[in-house]
């Protein structure tokens, strides 16, 4: 019988392989098979030694390769087999990439798990675009929201906690619900000027990233033809981030495999 094996849990950033963590490379080069998500960049699978088996268990809105079921039962039956087993996210496994419920299920199963952590995508394409996420004076806060809901559910976010001006927002997972999240933002409050960037390929070599005021943004986005997943950065630092030299671009590259 086998000796059971581990799984480990990496956060692969946001795209850039010179942004991954030694112990992610570390985990990579030692791992028999790794499971990735669509999010993770080219680049970066091609840092896996050849030889380790790769599997593929991406998804996108309205496309599954795998439930999260069936990948949670993935990780189970591979890590019984014996072997090193690396699920490998796009940024953080812990920042919107459903690693607590992965780990949970291991755990359920008596598999030992590991965590290492990534440069979730708020700080990589933030940093990539020149746009300070905090800064004294401007933004004293910093919140992380999701603009996808499970199974198609109403977005319902804590609206009022959410527009005040000294706060910086980034939403995840928010391009088919931007316009909506600009509506509700502007209805309790928040200046439908307030500046706002939207950041597609961030770190990469095909970053692509437009600014227009809260009110504009989903429309801007969606009229330079940007495509989910897209970061969206929500407050008076991307102002500030002009001076720091932040430039908008027009569409030069191939962005069918782009991160948020």
């Amino acid at each position: 019988m086998n000796k059971q094996g581990k799984v480990v849990l990496v956060g692969a950033g946001p795209g850039d392989p010179d942004l991954l963590t030694l112990k992610a490379l570390k985990a990579l080069n030692d791992a028999d098979v790794v499971v990735y998500d669509r999010l993770v960049s080219a680049e970066i699978l091609d840092l896996i030694p050849a030889g380790t088996v790769l599997i593929g268990a991406g998804k996108s809105p309205g496309r599954h390769t795998m439930s999260q079921e069936e990948i949670n039962d993935l990780l189970v039956t591979l890590a019984r087999t014996g072997r090193r087993v690396v699920r490998l996210k796009g940024g953080d496994p812990f920042i919107f990439g459903r690693g607590g419920e992965e780990a949970l299920a291991l755990a359920r199963a008596g598999i030992d798990c590991d965590i290492v952590p990534g440069i979730t995508s708020a700080q990589g394409c933030a940093a990539a675009a020149r746009i300070p996420l905090t800064h004294r004076g401007i933004a004293n806060s910093l919140r992380f929201i999701t603009g996808h809901c499970r199974e198609g559910r109403e977005l319902d976010l804590d609206w009022p906690s959410l527009t005040g001006e000294d706060c910086t927002l980034v939403v995840y997972m928010g391009h088919a619900s931007m316009a909506r999240i600009a509506e509700g933002l502007i209805g309790h409050g928040m200046k439908a000027d307030t500046p706002a960037a939207a950041i597609m390929c961030g770190t990469t070599g095909r970053e692509w990233k437009v600014a227009a005021p809260l009110h504009a943004i989903a429309a801007t986005a969606r009229d330079a033809g940007m495509t989910s997943p897209v970061l969206y950065i929500i407050g008076r630092v991307v102002d500030t981030a002009t001076a720091l030299g932040f430039q908008t671009d027009e569409c030069t590259q191939d962005h069918s495999v782009c991160l948020g």
